[in-house]
Order: C-alpha cells, then sequence, then structure tokens
C-alpha cells in the first residue's frame, strides 16, 4: 500500500522561506516519478515541479528560481524548498508519484496517480 505524507507547511510573512517534506513507503521509491502541485480552492491544481529518479527537475516557469525540489532516495523523501514566498503561493500543497515510465517523468501530470493528503502553507 502506497503512502504519501507531506509536512513543513504552515504560516510564513511574505519574502520568508518553508521547506516542505513528503515521506514516502509502500514501494520502491527510487523508480518513481515525484512531483508537488499547489491547489487554491476555486482553481486549477498546477503543477509546480517535478523530479525523476536521476535527479532530473522541470519547474513551473513562472516559480524556477525561488523553488527548489530534491529528493533523497536513500530515505524515501520528497522535499521542496520554497524561498522569497509571496501571498499569492498560498495554498495546499500535495506530493505525487508516477509509476508510469520507471522512474522517468515521461507521462506529464496526468501520469501521477498516487496522491499525498496535502500541507496548507499560507503566505501574508
Amino acid at each position: 500500500h502506497v503512502q504519501l505524507v507531506e509536512s513543513g507547511g504552515g504560516s510564513v510573512q511574505a519574502g520568508g522561506s518553508l521547506r516542505l517534506s513528503c515521506a514516502v513507503s509502500g514501494y520502491i521509491y527510487g523508480s518513481y516519478c515525484m512531483g508537488w502541485f499547489r491547489q487554491v480552492p476555486g482553481k486549477e491544481r498546477e503543477l509546480v515541479a517535478s523530479i525523476d529518479s536521476e535527479g532530473t527537475t522541470k519547474y513551473a516557469d513562472h516559480l524556477q528560481g525561488r523553488f527548489t525540489i530534491t529528493r533523497d532516495n536513500a530515505e524515501n523523501t520528497l522535499y521542496l524548498l520554497m524561498n522569497s514566498l509571496k501571498p499569492e503561493d498560498t495554498a495546499m500543497y500535495y506530493c505525487a508519484a508516477d509509476d508510469t515510465y520507471y522512474g522517468y517523468c515521461y507521462a506529464g501530470e496526468d501520469g501521477f496517480g498516487y496522491w499525498g493528503q496535502g500541507t496548507q502553507v499560507t503566505v501574508s
């Protein structure tokens, strides 16, 4: 049974930083593409960043430079470091896993079939 559990969300002032974590269990973590998404009530879910099993990353264009996605395969943990936070970064952040292409993120947003429960980030 696959489980993804996010942590690290909270309230922060504009300009501050947060690091989100996602603990993964129940499968061979290293062979999955991993991603962070966010969603604001009433708006579509947005892919923030993804990282494949080899560490290749991809970011939403407007977030690159402020957000950094990393993974620790030995610890089965995914991270998202968010710097220079803005009020518009306020959202529920979700960690997700994609097992479509054995660790590669070729499937895009539609490939993510496993989800965590989310962690709220509020920037004021």
